[in-house]
């Protein structure tokens, strides 16, 4: 391992890879949030444990079904479960006892050593929108997402200080035959970003392929070893795992890399309309589905996720940034600490269709309630609207700015000497300010958070420049982060490697867009 890591450290050799890194435009990405503050716990003890013992009744009495997957079926059987048809009742304590072999926390390699995180304990993982076919622009409307947006939203998610991750289907490149579109992504995770990235679930092949381009970007006996890539599982709530997500598990599970295992649900339509009997659900959703990722590999690192919305009773359409979607985080997060888990959910979800006040307030509602909640991985973190149809790059700039407000907070109070600031308060006494005191000019650089968006310029100044909008000033962003968009250095030989992959690949199938 330690070779295979000297190995990794010393690829960027040679004197064209040593050139380009020297002219590189040097990109500021903060370190992944370490929460110095407490967590915000809704439920109590004996709540937590009515909802655990619900939970091991839903898996020894209803049970969950492994669809089309028998060989799943007879893992099941083999760990001691009740498999009838495709419906397994897992005995009480069992999933429990299996996800006890699963990492409390784990490293997650970005080819850039430097953008390493950490996923656990009281780290915070920021990662963008996952999966909207449609984009919009404010110059472009509403539309079908392409490979030149989803290139986009990758350089943009590299340019941006507080976003750790690059994600993965950051939107659906509709341009690209089906088949093929994960290639093609994952090279532009690869190529475009220097930080982690996610590998493809829409089918098990494309999870081999994943692995397979790890295995030439960072080497084999690297990736044998270490995690690489973060992929993400949902189930199919209620209480159904499908054999296209499972297939995808065990590939990971085996390569030893991490999946989140995420029921995906709308209150009231795929769980139940109270918070304690959906957390119940959750709870016996994800103890199934990270026990089976054990049975595959003992010691998978895995994530407990959560992704639950509440349905507009009038329309039947999917709410955001409501009170009970918090509710139902701050108490899964418990649970997944009990379990001694990594915890996924939240993100800047919203339902409105611009990124407007609508958005803006329920984002900041979600972000806010993953940061208290515990969440150690926020998918969606930036970019998300119209109920995860839309990916917006105005609001991806937006959330992604307003993501480093999350670390300010995270951070805490200081209260040491200089934080205490009595030399400042002797200094000025009674009737002064303190604008041109010593500990203000010491420390006014970093005293507060600074936003790289948002307008605070007098009224008279802000009219004069065209009285701009925050939908209007991020379009500038947007349009300032891709003027100055260098590519991250890549040993040209690795570059060459993945895309002759890409190619070999893509040239062995025919297109098939369904």
């Amino acid at each position: 391992m330690a070779e295979a890591a000297t190995r990794r450290r010393a690829r960027g050799g040679g004197g064209a890879a040593r050139r380009a890194e020297r002219t590189a435009v040097s990109v500021e990405t903060a370190r992944y949030i370490d929460r110095n503050i407490p967590l915000f716990e809704v439920l109590n003890d004996e709540a937590l444990e009515i909802i655990e013992h619900n939970a091991e009744t839903v898996l020894e009495e209803i049970g969950v079904n492994f669809v089309n997957n028998e060989a799943a079926l007879q893992r099941w059987r083999d760990a001691g479960a009740d498999v009838q048809g495709e419906r397994v009742r897992i005995p009480r304590g069992l999933a429990r006892k299996l996800c006890q072999t699963a990492p409390a926390s784990f490293t997650q390699h970005a080819r850039n050593p430097a953008r390493n995180v950490e996923i656990g304990g009281k780290t915070l993982v920021c990662a963008p929108v996952y999966g909207p076919p449609f984009v919009r622009g404010r110059n472009g409307g509403r539309r079908y997402a392409t490979m030149e947006d989803f290139q986009t939203f990758v350089k943009l998610g590299y340019m941006s200080k507080w976003l750790h991750h690059s994600g993965g289907t950051v939107c659906e490149p509709t341009d690209i035959p089906v088949n093929k579109r994960h290639l093609d992504m994952l090279l532009a995770h690869m190529t475009l970003s220097d930080k982690p990235f996610m590998g493809s679930v829409t089918d098990p092949e494309r999870a081999r392929d994943s692995v397979e381009m790890c295995e030439i970007l960072f080497g084999k006996e690297f990736v044998a070893d270490n995690t690489v890539m973060t992929s993400l599982i949902n189930i199919n709530s209620p209480l159904t795992f499908d054999d296209v997500m499972m297939g995808a598990l065990e590939v990971y599970a085996a390569a030893n890399q991490a999946c989140i295992v995420s029921p995906f649900i709308v209150g009231g339509a795929m769980a139940p309309v109270s918070v304690a009997g959906t957390l119940t659900q959750v709870l016996a959703e994800v103890l199934a589905g990270i026990a089976y990722a054990q049975l595959i590999r003992p010691g998978a690192p895995v994530i407990f996720g959560t992704f639950v919305t509440s349905i507009d009773m009038n329309s039947g359409a999917p709410t955001f940034g409501t009170p009970e979607a918090s509710q139902i985080l701050y108490g899964a997060g418990q649970l997944a600490r009990r379990l001694n888990l990594p915890f996924r959910s939240g993100g800047g979800l919203c339902g409105s269709k611009l990124p407007d006040a609508q958005a803006a307030y329920e984002t900041a509602h979600t972000h806010n309630a993953a940061l208290l909640g515990g969440v150690n991985f926020m998918l969606h973190s930036c970019g998300w609207l119209e109920g995860g149809l839309v990916a917006s790059f105005e609001k991806f700039v937006m959330d992604a700015d307003q993501l480093g407000v999350l670390h300010k907070m995270a951070a805490g109070v200081s209260i040491d000497e200089q934080a205490q600031a009595m030399d400042a308060l002797r200094e000025i006494g009674p009737g002064g300010h303190f604008l041109g005191c010593a500990h203000t000019q010491a420390h006014f650089k970093d005293a507060f958070w600074k936003t790289d968006l948002l307008d605070y310029k007098p009224f008279e100044t802000w009219d004069e420049e065209g009285a701009r909008d925050t939908q209007a000033l991020a379009t500038a962003r947007v349009e300032k982060l891709l003027s100055q968009y260098q590519a991250p250095q890549l040993d040209p030989a690795f570059n060459e490697a993945l895309n002759a992959y890409v190619a070999e690949k893509k040239a062995s199938m025919p297109d098939a867009f369904i």
